[in-house]
């Protein structure tokens, strides 16, 4: 598997999209449309992760979630926490 270098223009092209997709979610949760429980399938496609960076956040602790009969279920208000807990602020003075 060939090396692949990350620049900061491909740090910063995914910080852009990763907003986008916060945006998109907060825009769902505010209008109602968003689920209480999402599955992972539902989770990797808000997220645009795949599933062993998924399976990672779940590890590490990164992201709470609930298994039940086999089927793992995150929670819409957990994520939305995780996501504003890791927010990063650059050139903001305060």
């Amino acid at each position: 598997m060939p090396t692949s270098i990350i620049t900061t223009d491909d740090l910063r092209e995914f910080k852009m999209e990763l907003l986008d997709d916060i945006k998109q979610l907060l825009t769902r949760q505010a209008s109602g449309k968003l689920k209480k429980y999402l599955k992972s399938s539902e989770v990797m496609d808000l997220l645009q992760v795949s599933p062993g960076t998924l399976q990672n956040l779940r590890i590490n602790g990164t992201l709470p979630y609930t298994k039940v009969g086999g089927i793992i279920y995150y929670d819409t208000e957990e994520i939305q926490k995780v996501m504003d807990a890791n927010r990063v602020h650059h050139g903001l003075n305060s």
